[in-house]
């Protein structure tokens, strides 16, 4: 068995892609699926729907290849799905991330000052972001589902937990440590699910799984399902897997991923750094029993943002459009988007702000909401670099992935506003890649996975002058003023 497959399950599709020996990509599908938007603030997705794309994009990949060694997975993060036991069947749909349902559970917790040891046991912070007050909602507002949790007949998971729970059809309840530290119920000190946050939150403990390191034995696969029993040796949330992916194992290694949202992971170490500046401090990796820490900084609108100009606003066709629109025009001609489309993360973290669009005039086109859109997403990793910053952490490059990666006009705009080097990998497919080495690592493929190193492709370098970068964040800081406001 020569090969490895990464299941890479996302916020809008899913893919498998295989990788050979030298963990090279050799083979792929993908599939998208339904987003639903139940109400003002709501995101769910279909459980069963993520399930047959995720099971039809193995089957095509096994086809292709079928000697494989071992399975990664790495998956869209605080999305949860809670089912049946006995059945597998999930009793609502999973809400996604990007919910917000629980704005007033999370504020009335906050209220009754429960915040403090929130973050102090999970490095989080009270926000409807998190798993937990979903799990909460979930119980209190599907019939008879808290009692039928208390008598341990449901289950929750992340999405890592429920593909794995339907590979094997049933016989693996078990997460990672990065998914777990996602949820504010795991405890990333001790290294286990902590009784008070349960209690805080009002989860049952019997729904919860065994917290495995990233690269462990999670099961194996049932033939009934696969047609053949794979071991699947690795996973991590889909954030830290890119990190992984990015070879960011050292203190100080920072990437940046741009999909659905952008997600800044700063390498701490074993050491667990407490942020002063409303940054996140996270599980970037657990090995051997060992966590390793990051300063994360969460972003909630980055390719989402382009999507909106694709598929609500219909000005463009593709995404690929966006770089020579943007290019066609000399300044932003003073348009500023602030995406608040579900609110704003870091290092702002307020749930109830809304998108705005500023500085609108007669002559405002659609080239003008195209260019506005891609700088927002420069404008907010700025806010969250300025903030690591703040915590005395000053990176000197930064490491770039993920679908809008590609678009070379906002990587150098996001270089010109950084004011520092901006590297994008060979391999634009860190996430899949971090979780196919894991796995081959504790399968015995690939070694030691803390040993890659990503290569370089393109290096983008400043080439603004400090009045143009002043004004333009002046703008911008203006803007994002008035949605807060």
């Amino acid at each position: 068995m020569t090969h490895i497959l990464a299941i890479d399950q996302g916020t809008t599709s899913s893919r498998a892609i295989v990788y050979d020996s030298d963990a090279v990509p050799v083979f792929s599908a993908q599939k998208p699926f339904t987003q639903y938007y139940p109400n003002d603030g709501w995101v769910e997705h279909d459980p069963e729907e993520i399930w047959s794309g995720v099971l039809e994009c193995v089957q095509k990949c096994l086809v292709h290849t079928p000697d494989i060694a071992a399975i990664g997975i790495t998956n869209q993060r605080e999305t949860c799905v809670v089912w049946e036991r006995a059945t597998g069947k999930p009793i609502y749909n999973a809400i996604v991330w990007q919910d917000r349902r629980t704005a007033d559970i999370c504020a009335a917790l906050k209220e009754a000052g429960h915040e403090a040891i929130v973050t102090e046991k999970t490095g989080l912070l009270l926000d409807p972001y998190f798993s937990a007050a979903k799990i909460a909602w979930i119980l209190d507002n599907v019939n008879g589902a808290r009692a039928r949790a208390e008598n341990g007949e449901l289950a929750f998971g992340t999405i890592d937990t429920f593909l794995i729970w339907r590979l094997t059809g049933g016989a693996s309840h078990v997460t990672d440590a990065t998914n777990a530290s996602r949820t504010s119920l795991y405890n990333i000190k001790t290294g286990a699910w902590d009784d008070e946050l349960l209690t805080v939150f009002n989860v049952p403990r019997a729904l919860l799984t065994e917290v495995l390191d990233c690269a462990a034995n999670f099961g194996v696969t049932s033939t009934d399902i696969l047609g053949a029993e794979i071991p699947i040796t690795g996973v991590a949330g889909d954030q830290q897997a890119a990190a992984i992916g990015q070879g960011c194992f050292s203190v100080g290694d920072i990437k940046s991923t741009y999909g659905t949202g952008c997600f800044v992971l700063l390498n701490t170490g074993t050491n667990k750094i407490t942020s002063t500046n409303r940054l996140l401090t996270t599980v970037a990796y657990r090995l051997n029993g060992v966590h390793h820490y990051a300063l994360e900084g969460s972003i909630f609108v980055a390719g989402a943002a382009v999507q909106w100009l694709r598929d609500e606003m219909g000005l463009i066709k593709s995404a690929s459009d966006t770089q020579a629109m943007a290019r066609d025009m000399d300044s932003n001609n003073g348009v500023y988007l602030v995406p608040a489309f579900t609110g704003l993360g870091a290092p702002h973290w307020d749930p109830n702000a809304r998108g705005g669009i500023f500085g609108i005039t007669r002559d405002t086109g659609p080239k003008d909401f195209v260019r506005a859109a891609l700088e927002s997403v420069c404008y907010q990793t700025h806010d969250l670099l300025a903030a690591m910053a703040a915590d005395g952490a000053t990176p000197s490059s930064l490491k770039v992935d993920g679908g809008m990666a590609a678009n070379n006009w906002t990587m150098q705009f996001l270089s010109d506003i950084l004011n520092i080097p901006v590297n994008r990998p060979a391999n634009m497919e860190t996430t899949a890649l971090g979780a196919a080495l894991l796995a081959g690592h504790q399968c015995g493929l690939y070694g030691d996975v803390r040993k890659f190193k990503s290569k370089t492709d393109k290096r983008f370098t400043p080439d603004m002058g400090d009045a143009e970068r002043k004004n333009l964040l002046a703008g911008w800081d203006k803007a994002v003023g008035r949605v807060l406001g």
